[in-house]
Protein backbone atom coordinates (compact mmCIF):
# COMPACT_ATOMS: atom_id res chain seq x y z
CA UNK A 1 0.00 0.00 0.00
CA UNK A 2 1.20 3.52 -0.79
CA UNK A 3 2.59 5.37 2.23
CA UNK A 4 1.23 8.81 3.09
CA UNK A 5 3.72 11.16 4.71
CA UNK A 6 3.35 14.53 6.40
CA UNK A 7 5.85 16.84 4.76
CA UNK A 8 4.97 20.10 6.50
CA UNK A 9 2.42 21.47 8.93
CA UNK A 10 1.69 24.98 10.11
CA UNK A 11 -0.95 26.91 11.99
CA UNK A 12 -1.91 30.45 12.82
CA UNK A 13 -1.92 31.64 16.40
CA UNK A 14 -5.35 31.04 17.92
CA UNK A 15 -7.31 34.15 18.82
CA UNK A 16 -10.14 34.41 21.30
CA UNK A 17 -13.61 35.07 19.95
CA UNK A 18 -13.84 38.87 19.47
CA UNK A 19 -10.12 39.02 20.16
CA UNK A 20 -7.04 39.73 18.07
CA UNK A 21 -8.54 38.32 14.85
CA UNK A 22 -11.93 40.03 15.16
CA UNK A 23 -11.23 42.00 11.97
CA UNK A 24 -9.68 39.12 10.00
CA UNK A 25 -11.74 37.37 7.34
CA UNK A 26 -11.61 33.56 7.74
CA UNK A 27 -10.63 33.23 4.07
CA UNK A 28 -7.48 35.19 4.93
CA UNK A 29 -6.71 32.98 7.93
CA UNK A 30 -7.03 29.94 5.69
CA UNK A 31 -5.06 31.36 2.77
CA UNK A 32 -2.24 32.31 5.13
CA UNK A 33 -1.61 28.71 6.19
CA UNK A 34 -2.03 27.38 2.64
CA UNK A 35 0.65 29.78 1.46
CA UNK A 36 2.97 29.02 4.34
CA UNK A 37 2.78 25.24 4.20
CA UNK A 38 3.94 25.07 0.56
CA UNK A 39 6.52 27.80 1.17
CA UNK A 40 8.07 25.79 4.00
CA UNK A 41 8.15 22.66 1.86
CA UNK A 42 9.78 24.54 -1.00
CA UNK A 43 7.44 23.17 -3.66
CA UNK A 44 5.45 24.89 -6.39
CA UNK A 45 1.75 25.40 -5.73
CA UNK A 46 0.85 23.87 -9.08
CA UNK A 47 2.00 20.46 -7.79
CA UNK A 48 -0.82 20.29 -5.25
CA UNK A 49 -3.62 18.14 -6.66
CA UNK A 50 -6.37 18.86 -4.13
CA UNK A 51 -7.04 20.90 -1.00
CA UNK A 52 -9.46 19.51 1.59
CA UNK A 53 -10.52 22.09 4.18
CA UNK A 54 -12.55 21.49 7.33
CA UNK A 55 -15.02 24.14 8.46
CA UNK A 56 -17.84 23.52 10.93
CA UNK A 57 -20.11 26.48 10.16
CA UNK A 58 -19.83 26.93 6.38
CA UNK A 59 -22.15 29.91 5.97
CA UNK A 60 -21.76 33.70 5.67
CA UNK A 61 -18.03 34.56 5.60
CA UNK A 62 -17.28 30.82 5.67
CA UNK A 63 -19.69 29.88 2.88
CA UNK A 64 -19.28 29.40 -0.87
CA UNK A 65 -16.70 26.59 -0.37
CA UNK A 66 -14.15 28.40 1.78
CA UNK A 67 -11.46 25.94 0.71
CA UNK A 68 -11.65 27.10 -2.90
CA UNK A 69 -11.81 30.78 -1.94
CA UNK A 70 -8.77 30.41 0.31
CA UNK A 71 -6.82 28.61 -2.42
CA UNK A 72 -7.58 31.39 -4.89
CA UNK A 73 -6.62 34.10 -2.40
CA UNK A 74 -3.40 32.22 -1.65
CA UNK A 75 -2.45 32.36 -5.31
CA UNK A 76 -2.80 28.69 -6.20
CA UNK A 77 -3.29 28.13 -9.93
CA UNK A 78 -6.94 27.93 -10.92
CA UNK A 79 -6.32 24.30 -11.91
CA UNK A 80 -5.80 23.35 -8.23
CA UNK A 81 -9.21 22.35 -6.80
CA UNK A 82 -10.40 22.59 -3.22
CA UNK A 83 -13.35 21.42 -1.16
CA UNK A 84 -14.86 22.29 2.19
CA UNK A 85 -15.94 19.40 4.45
CA UNK A 86 -17.85 19.28 7.71
CA UNK A 87 -17.59 16.52 10.30
CA UNK A 88 -18.27 19.06 13.01
CA UNK A 89 -15.41 19.32 15.55
CA UNK A 90 -13.49 16.56 13.74
CA UNK A 91 -13.53 18.44 10.42
CA UNK A 92 -9.84 19.37 10.37
CA UNK A 93 -8.83 15.82 11.25
CA UNK A 94 -11.28 14.37 8.75
CA UNK A 95 -9.72 16.63 6.13
CA UNK A 96 -6.42 14.89 6.85
CA UNK A 97 -8.08 11.49 6.52
CA UNK A 98 -9.76 12.34 3.21
CA UNK A 99 -6.62 13.96 1.78
CA UNK A 100 -4.57 10.94 2.85
CA UNK A 101 -7.07 8.57 1.25
CA UNK A 102 -6.75 10.43 -2.06
CA UNK A 103 -3.04 9.61 -1.97
CA UNK A 104 -3.32 6.10 -0.57
CA UNK A 105 -5.79 5.13 -3.30
CA UNK A 106 -3.37 6.17 -6.03
CA UNK A 107 -5.56 8.98 -7.33
CA UNK A 108 -3.14 11.71 -6.26
CA UNK A 109 0.40 12.20 -5.00
CA UNK A 110 0.27 15.60 -3.26
CA UNK A 111 -2.62 17.06 -1.26
CA UNK A 112 -3.19 19.62 1.46
CA UNK A 113 -5.47 19.02 4.43
CA UNK A 114 -6.51 22.14 6.28
CA UNK A 115 -9.08 23.66 8.59
CA UNK A 116 -10.39 27.08 9.49
CA UNK A 117 -12.94 28.70 11.77
CA UNK A 118 -13.73 32.24 12.78
CA UNK A 119 -16.13 31.92 15.69
CA UNK A 120 -16.11 35.72 15.78
CA UNK A 121 -17.45 36.13 12.26
CA UNK A 122 -19.64 33.02 12.23
CA UNK A 123 -20.79 31.97 15.72
CA UNK A 124 -21.22 28.32 16.61
CA UNK A 125 -24.69 26.87 15.93
CA UNK A 126 -25.58 29.67 13.49
CA UNK A 127 -26.09 27.08 10.74
CA UNK A 128 -29.08 25.50 12.49
CA UNK A 129 -32.16 26.20 14.61
CA UNK A 130 -34.92 24.38 16.48
CA UNK A 131 -36.29 23.09 13.15
CA UNK A 132 -33.03 21.55 11.92
CA UNK A 133 -33.64 18.19 13.62
CA UNK A 134 -37.02 16.72 12.56
CA UNK A 135 -39.55 15.49 15.16
CA UNK A 136 -39.04 11.92 13.95
CA UNK A 137 -35.43 12.00 15.14
CA UNK A 138 -36.36 13.56 18.46
CA UNK A 139 -38.60 10.54 19.02
CA UNK A 140 -35.60 8.22 18.68
CA UNK A 141 -32.83 10.17 20.43
CA UNK A 142 -32.46 12.82 23.07
CA UNK A 143 -30.54 15.63 21.39
CA UNK A 144 -28.90 17.90 23.94
CA UNK A 145 -26.31 20.67 23.99
CA UNK A 146 -22.73 19.41 24.13
CA UNK A 147 -22.38 21.03 27.54
CA UNK A 148 -25.20 18.82 28.81
CA UNK A 149 -23.40 15.84 27.30
CA UNK A 150 -20.30 16.89 29.23
CA UNK A 151 -22.38 16.87 32.42
CA UNK A 152 -23.62 13.37 31.56
CA UNK A 153 -20.06 12.17 30.91
CA UNK A 154 -18.93 13.57 34.26
CA UNK A 155 -21.73 11.66 35.98
CA UNK A 156 -21.15 8.44 34.05
CA UNK A 157 -17.45 8.32 34.88
CA UNK A 158 -17.71 9.62 38.45
CA UNK A 159 -15.82 12.86 37.89
CA UNK A 160 -16.02 15.65 40.46
CA UNK A 161 -16.08 19.40 39.91
CA UNK A 162 -12.75 19.58 41.72
CA UNK A 163 -11.17 17.11 39.29
CA UNK A 164 -12.48 19.03 36.28
CA UNK A 165 -11.20 22.36 37.58
CA UNK A 166 -7.83 20.88 38.53
CA UNK A 167 -7.46 19.54 35.01
CA UNK A 168 -8.41 22.91 33.52
CA UNK A 169 -5.87 24.70 35.68
CA UNK A 170 -3.16 22.27 34.58
CA UNK A 171 -4.06 22.89 30.93
CA UNK A 172 -3.38 26.60 31.40
CA UNK A 173 -0.14 25.96 33.27
CA UNK A 174 1.17 23.65 30.56
CA UNK A 175 0.22 26.11 27.82
CA UNK A 176 1.85 29.04 29.61
CA UNK A 177 5.00 27.03 30.18
CA UNK A 178 5.11 26.04 26.50
CA UNK A 179 4.70 29.66 25.44
CA UNK A 180 7.43 30.84 27.78
CA UNK A 181 9.79 28.18 26.42
CA UNK A 182 8.98 29.08 22.80
CA UNK A 183 7.72 25.58 22.06
CA UNK A 184 4.97 26.74 19.68
CA UNK A 185 7.12 29.22 17.77
CA UNK A 186 8.15 26.87 14.95
CA UNK A 187 4.63 25.70 14.18
CA UNK A 188 3.06 29.17 14.06
CA UNK A 189 2.94 31.60 11.15
CA UNK A 190 2.43 35.20 12.35
CA UNK A 191 -0.79 36.94 11.28
CA UNK A 192 -1.76 40.60 11.36
CA UNK A 193 -4.49 41.43 13.88
CA UNK A 194 -5.68 44.11 16.30
CA UNK A 195 -4.87 44.79 19.93
CA UNK A 196 -7.57 45.78 22.45
CA UNK A 197 -7.32 49.42 21.38
CA UNK A 198 -7.70 48.65 17.69
CA UNK A 199 -4.04 49.12 16.79
CA UNK A 200 -2.60 46.84 14.10
CA UNK A 201 -0.24 44.24 15.57
CA UNK A 202 1.53 41.12 14.37
CA UNK A 203 0.12 38.19 16.33
CA UNK A 204 2.73 35.53 17.06
CA UNK A 205 1.25 33.54 19.95
CA UNK A 206 -2.04 32.07 21.12
CA UNK A 207 -4.30 34.49 22.94
CA UNK A 208 -6.09 32.04 25.22
CA UNK A 209 -3.76 30.99 28.07
CA UNK A 210 -4.61 32.90 31.24
CA UNK A 211 -1.77 33.81 33.54
CA UNK A 212 -4.25 35.28 36.01
CA UNK A 213 -6.24 32.10 36.56
CA UNK A 214 -6.05 30.08 39.77
CA UNK A 215 -7.78 27.09 41.37
CA UNK A 216 -9.78 29.56 43.45
CA UNK A 217 -10.88 31.55 40.39
CA UNK A 218 -11.97 28.38 38.58
CA UNK A 219 -13.87 27.16 41.64
CA UNK A 220 -15.79 30.44 41.82
CA UNK A 221 -17.33 30.08 38.35
CA UNK A 222 -20.99 29.13 38.08
CA UNK A 223 -22.14 26.03 36.20
CA UNK A 224 -23.48 26.89 32.75
CA UNK A 225 -25.66 23.98 31.69
CA UNK A 226 -27.21 22.65 34.89
CA UNK A 227 -28.06 24.08 38.27
CA UNK A 228 -25.50 22.59 40.66
CA UNK A 229 -23.72 21.15 37.64
CA UNK A 230 -19.99 20.74 37.08
CA UNK A 231 -19.33 22.32 33.68
CA UNK A 232 -18.28 25.98 33.71
CA UNK A 233 -16.68 28.38 31.28
CA UNK A 234 -13.41 27.54 33.03
CA UNK A 235 -13.35 23.79 32.40
CA UNK A 236 -14.67 23.98 28.83
CA UNK A 237 -12.87 24.88 25.62
CA UNK A 238 -12.65 28.48 24.45
CA UNK A 239 -14.43 29.88 21.39
CA UNK A 240 -11.69 30.80 18.96
CA UNK A 241 -10.48 31.97 15.55
CA UNK A 242 -7.69 30.21 13.66
CA UNK A 243 -6.50 28.02 10.80
CA UNK A 244 -4.00 25.23 10.13
CA UNK A 245 -2.71 23.23 7.16
CA UNK A 246 -0.91 19.91 6.68
CA UNK A 247 0.92 19.05 3.45
CA UNK A 248 0.69 15.37 2.52
CA UNK A 249 2.62 13.41 -0.10
CA UNK A 250 3.08 9.88 -1.31
CA UNK A 251 6.43 8.86 0.17
CA UNK A 252 8.21 8.12 -3.10
CA UNK A 253 6.97 11.41 -4.55
CA UNK A 254 8.51 13.24 -1.60
CA UNK A 255 11.81 11.45 -2.21
CA UNK A 256 11.83 12.41 -5.89
CA UNK A 257 11.17 16.05 -4.99
CA UNK A 258 13.98 16.03 -2.44
CA UNK A 259 11.57 16.76 0.40
CA UNK A 260 12.20 15.28 3.84
CA UNK A 261 8.98 14.05 5.50
CA UNK A 262 8.32 14.69 9.17
CA UNK A 263 5.99 11.74 9.82
CA UNK A 264 3.82 9.13 8.16
CA UNK A 265 0.20 8.26 8.80
CA UNK A 266 0.00 4.63 9.88
CA UNK A 267 -3.66 4.34 10.92
CA UNK A 268 -6.81 6.42 10.86
CA UNK A 269 -10.43 5.84 11.77
CA UNK A 270 -13.78 7.39 12.60
CA UNK A 271 -16.51 5.89 14.78
CA UNK A 272 -20.08 6.60 15.80
CA UNK A 273 -21.19 6.67 19.43
CA UNK A 274 -24.26 7.47 21.52
CA UNK A 275 -25.66 10.80 20.23
CA UNK A 276 -26.81 11.92 23.68
CA UNK A 277 -23.58 11.23 25.58
CA UNK A 278 -21.89 12.20 22.34
CA UNK A 279 -18.41 13.06 23.68
CA UNK A 280 -17.00 9.69 24.76
CA UNK A 281 -16.61 8.37 21.22
CA UNK A 282 -12.90 9.09 21.64
CA UNK A 283 -12.69 5.91 23.74
CA UNK A 284 -13.80 3.41 21.06
CA UNK A 285 -12.02 5.49 18.40
CA UNK A 286 -8.75 5.16 20.29
CA UNK A 287 -9.19 1.42 20.76
CA UNK A 288 -10.02 0.95 17.08
CA UNK A 289 -7.12 2.98 15.71
CA UNK A 290 -4.66 1.22 18.02
CA UNK A 291 -5.93 -2.13 16.76
CA UNK A 292 -5.59 -1.00 13.14
CA UNK A 293 -2.01 0.10 13.80
CA UNK A 294 -1.13 -3.08 15.69
CA UNK A 295 -0.07 -1.03 18.71
CA UNK A 296 -1.00 -0.63 22.36
CA UNK A 297 -1.43 2.62 24.24
CA UNK A 298 1.94 1.96 25.89
CA UNK A 299 3.59 2.25 22.46
CA UNK A 300 2.32 5.81 22.01
CA UNK A 301 4.75 8.55 23.02
CA UNK A 302 2.48 11.59 22.74
CA UNK A 303 -1.28 12.05 22.68
CA UNK A 304 -3.42 15.00 21.63
CA UNK A 305 -7.07 14.68 22.66
CA UNK A 306 -9.24 17.71 22.10
CA UNK A 307 -10.27 19.36 25.35
CA UNK A 308 -13.81 20.21 24.28
CA UNK A 309 -14.68 19.83 27.96
CA UNK A 310 -12.52 18.54 30.80
CA UNK A 311 -14.65 15.37 31.31
CA UNK A 312 -13.80 14.22 27.78
CA UNK A 313 -10.12 13.83 28.59
CA UNK A 314 -10.61 12.54 32.12
CA UNK A 315 -13.16 9.90 31.07
CA UNK A 316 -10.89 8.84 28.19
CA UNK A 317 -7.94 8.53 30.57
CA UNK A 318 -9.97 6.40 32.99
CA UNK A 319 -10.84 3.95 30.23
CA UNK A 320 -7.63 3.96 28.19
CA UNK A 321 -5.13 4.33 31.03
CA UNK A 322 -2.52 6.54 29.37
CA UNK A 323 -0.45 8.58 31.83
CA UNK A 324 -1.16 12.31 31.79
CA UNK A 325 2.55 12.89 31.25
CA UNK A 326 1.88 11.89 27.61
CA UNK A 327 -1.44 13.69 27.15
CA UNK A 328 -1.80 17.28 25.90
CA UNK A 329 1.68 17.99 27.18
CA UNK A 330 1.58 21.65 26.13
CA UNK A 331 -1.99 22.33 27.16
CA UNK A 332 -5.19 21.90 25.21
CA UNK A 333 -8.32 23.65 24.04
CA UNK A 334 -9.30 24.77 27.55
CA UNK A 335 -6.25 27.04 27.50
CA UNK A 336 -5.31 27.34 23.83
CA UNK A 337 -8.74 27.46 22.23
CA UNK A 338 -10.87 25.34 19.91
CA UNK A 339 -11.34 26.95 16.47
CA UNK A 340 -13.76 24.17 15.49
CA UNK A 341 -12.95 23.29 11.87
CA UNK A 342 -9.27 24.12 12.32
CA UNK A 343 -8.72 22.10 15.48
CA UNK A 344 -7.88 18.75 13.89
CA UNK A 345 -5.22 20.21 11.59
CA UNK A 346 -3.96 22.44 14.42
CA UNK A 347 -3.55 19.54 16.84
CA UNK A 348 -1.85 17.43 14.17
CA UNK A 349 0.58 20.28 13.57
CA UNK A 350 1.40 20.50 17.28
CA UNK A 351 1.73 16.71 17.54
CA UNK A 352 4.18 16.53 14.64
CA UNK A 353 6.40 19.27 16.04
CA UNK A 354 6.35 17.96 19.60
CA UNK A 355 7.20 14.41 18.51
CA UNK A 356 10.16 15.89 16.68
CA UNK A 357 11.21 18.01 19.65
CA UNK A 358 11.05 15.06 22.05
CA UNK A 359 12.49 12.54 19.60
CA UNK A 360 9.38 10.39 20.05
CA UNK A 361 8.15 7.73 17.65
CA UNK A 362 4.36 7.38 17.74
CA UNK A 363 1.70 10.05 18.21
CA UNK A 364 -2.06 9.70 18.62
CA UNK A 365 -4.69 12.34 17.88
CA UNK A 366 -8.37 11.92 18.74
CA UNK A 367 -11.32 14.32 18.76
CA UNK A 368 -14.90 13.98 20.02
CA UNK A 369 -17.64 15.09 17.65
CA UNK A 370 -21.22 16.33 17.92
CA UNK A 371 -24.14 13.88 17.60
CA UNK A 372 -21.83 11.09 18.77
CA UNK A 373 -18.77 10.47 16.62
CA UNK A 374 -14.99 10.60 17.01
CA UNK A 375 -11.93 10.63 14.77
CA UNK A 376 -8.53 9.14 15.57
CA UNK A 377 -5.16 9.07 13.81
CA UNK A 378 -1.78 7.52 14.63
CA UNK A 379 1.39 8.92 13.08
CA UNK A 380 5.00 7.74 13.19
CA UNK A 381 7.80 10.27 13.22
CA UNK A 382 10.36 9.81 10.45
Amino acid sequence: MREVVIVEAVRTPVGKRNGVFRNVHPVHLASTVLNEVVKRAGIEKRLVEDIVMGCVTPIAEQGYNIGRLAALEAGFPIEVPAVQINRMCGSGQQAIHFAAQEIRSGDMDITIAAGVESMTKVPILSDGNEKTIPPSLHEKYEFVHQGVSAELIAEKYGLTREQLDAYAYESHQRAIRAQEQGIFDREIVPVEGLDKDGNVIIVTSDEGPRRDTSPEALASLRPVFRENGKITAGNASQMSDGAAAVLLMERETARKLGVTPKAKIIAQTVVGSDPTYMLDGVIPATKKVLQKAGLTIDDIDLIEINEAFAPVVLAWQKEIGAPFSKVNVNGGAIALGHPLGATGAKLMTSLVYELERRNGKYGLLTICIGHGMATATIIERL
